[in-house]
């Protein structure tokens, strides 16, 4: 998360706790609203047999103490007071139970819409994101949101419930004065542990960014293992993940140190609170107003609710540290959404006749700073076959990115069976676009798994027709465990061409309307970029095609081919009427001869 959008955070936890709320009462779901009444419902059960449990004990106490040879009345207090302690066991048991479903189905829900938000932002979200940062917000995220629901929703609202019924029989009981005193203890225990504790929270933010960076290092480290081994930089590698690593230490030191002192602190308060209370109490018993069993009484309240104060204080630790690591991913929930659907979008056929596509004077750029496309148009007729040529930087990419949407132009348009691409839904469009990407990137499964990608669903005989027209299909039956074959992390068990193949077979099993090849064959030897060309040209004979090329060789058979330079279409022709121009085109095609 950036500096902006953790300042905005750390301004106040209300509105990580309103995003959270909805997720407790989920709609649709009769059952798990149920289990959440009856846990809360259980939630007052217990803590009202916990509050009686010490007067069933003092009242023993008193009995044992009048020593009038008579044991049935002690005896059975002291087994309803076993009987209340069992119960409010019971209910807290039965409470947990109930509960577990709606703090596990939150976490679920929210992790897999921070999930499916992510798959919905921008293309430019996604260049500028840190893989191993964000895998780290959201698993701390899911796991805060659990921390969350299960201590402030039943240990916060419980002690304070608790700590509600123990002042009101003191008063009874007693007098205002031990209700004072216990409430006193109780606030300057509670002020004193939220001052301190949202001082430490610097530490636990700054324990996030370096272990953030610490993570992110490491991980595109490892991505990157070929070049580390290239350079021979594995030393430098390592000296930069160990000053992340430092800088964590350093910060989880500082947070050790004062969670010691924390501690110390609320010791010393509790400990003032029970000294004054029981001399009161004391007091009381020397002078005759009270017998020994309210002394003990009392002294039970005190330390009984002891527990729950100190456990409130760890609490608020970790429900304020839950806070911290959820404030980041419900950040990323809030990213906007650059690229979105128009309400009452159409749906474009994914199958059917091919489409006609059309560029009407695009202009794009990146940033406002650097213009890629200037006044781009040309048209694709169904079925038609074009070319994107030129030097590189010069829009051929860029093309192919505004077509399938990743981006919307600044001016003019792009359009696709004659409507606008922002009038269509992104899935329907997507759908009815195969890309065969340049630089291929492959899931750590099978080869069936990547090549069925294309179509998930579809059935080995289909799977390996797509491999056969790939050219792939019998290398894959010599392999040792062949389709079940794992590719390894982005595929780097295949050789660069055996990439690109499955890459083109699954495009071939997705069977798109527009097919778009951006250097398809460019990981090929010569030999092999001549049978899958073929294939690809079976392939793209039913489809309107866009070729993205630098080796020219494979266009010449090209319906229509388009010269870029610095964003601007400055030939336009077939192969043979380019080369007899003498022009741009010509001068490449006489390069690529002459270097081949």
């Amino acid at each position: 998360m950036n500096r902006s959008a953790e300042a905005a955070c750390a301004q106040g936890s209300w509105p990580t706790l309103w995003a959270l709320l909805p997720y407790l009462w989920p709609r649709g779901e009769p059952r798990l609203r149920l289990q959440f009444v009856l846990a809360a419902l259980c939630l007052l059960l217990a803590k009202v047999a916990t509050v009686i449990v010490p007067v069933y004990y003092a009242r023993a106490v008193d009995a044992l103490s009048a020593r009038n040879g008579v044991l049935l009345v002690p005896v059975a207090l002291i087994l309803a007071y076993a009987g209340l302690r069992v119960l409010a066991a019971a209910f807290d048991a039965l409470r947990d139970a109930l509960f577990a479903a709606t703090q596990q189905r939150a976490a679920r829900a929210v992790a897999r819409e921070t999930f499916e938000h992510l798959h919905a932002l921008s293309l430019r979200f996604h260049l500028q994101r840190q893989t191993g940062g964000l895998s780290r917000v959201i698993l701390r995220g899911t796991n805060g949101i659990q921390t969350v629901l299960r201590l402030a929703t039943f240990n916060v609202l419980p002690t304070l419930l608790q700590l509600l019924l123990t002042l009101g029989v003191l008063w009874t009981m007693f007098d205002w004065r031990y209700a004072l005193v216990t409430l006193l203890a109780v606030a300057g225990y509670t002020a004193f542990t939220f001052a301190f504790t949202g001082w430490r929270l610097r530490f636990r933010r700054l324990m996030n960014e370096t272990d953030n960076t610490a993570q992110t290092r490491a991980i595109d480290s490892l991505l990157n293992y070929e070049t580390v081994k290239y350079f021979g930089n594995e030393t430098h590698e390592s000296r930069r993940f160990d000053e992340s690593l430092a800088r964590y230490e350093h910060a989880a030191v500082r947070s050790q140190v004062t969670l010691d002192a924390l501690n110390l602190g609320q010791a010393t308060i509790i400990a003032i609170g029970l000294a004054v209370i029981m001399l009161m109490a004391a007091q009381g018993v020397a002078h005759g107003r009270m017998g020994v069993g309210r002394f003990v009484l009392v002294n039970t309240y005190l330390i009984q609710l002891y527990q729950p104060l100190n456990l409130l204080g760890f609490v608020y630790r970790e429900f304020k540290q839950a806070l911290v690591d959820m404030e980041q991913m419900f950040a990323l929930l809030r990213q906007p959404q650059e690229i979105a659907d128009r309400p009452g979008a159409r749906t474009l056929p994914a199958h059917g006749a091919p489409p006609a596509v059309a560029f009407e004077d695009v202009r794009f750029g990146y940033d406002a700073a650097r213009g890629i496309l200037h006044g781009v148009s040309f048209r694709v007729a169904p079925g038609c076959k074009v070319a994107l040529v030129g030097p590189t930087g010069s829009g051929k990419s860029t093309i192919a990115r505004l077509l399938f949407r990743f981006y919307d132009v600044t001016s003019g348009a792009v359009r696709v069976d004659g409507g606008d691409v922002r009038e269509f839904t992104q899935a329907s469009l997507r759908a009815a676009i195969g890309v065969v990407p340049q630089d291929t990137v492959l899931f750590n499964d099978s080869i069936r798994y990547n090549i069925a990608y294309g179509r998930p669903g579809a059935g080995d005989a289909e799977i390996e027709r797509a491999a056969r027209l790939a050219q792939i299909h019998d290398f894959i039956r010599r392999l040792p465990e062949g389709y079940d074959t794992r590719v390894g992390e982005r595929g780097l068990k295949l050789s660069g061409g055996e990439k690109q193949r499955v890459a083109i077979a699954r495009t071939i099993l997705k069977n798109p309307r527009l097919l778009i090849l951006d250097e398809a064959t460019s990981a090929l030897d010569t030999a092999t970029e001549q049978e899958i060309g073929a294939a690809l040209r079976q392939v793209a004979r039913d489809r309107t095609t866009l070729v993205i090329a630098h080796r020219l060789s494979t266009v010449v058979d090209a319906d229509q081919i388009l010269v870029l330079r610095e964003g601007v279409i400055v030939e336009r022709g077939t192969h043979a009427a380019l080369l007899a121009r003498g022009g741009v085109y010509a001068a490449m095609w006489t390069a690529q001869a002459e270097t081949a």
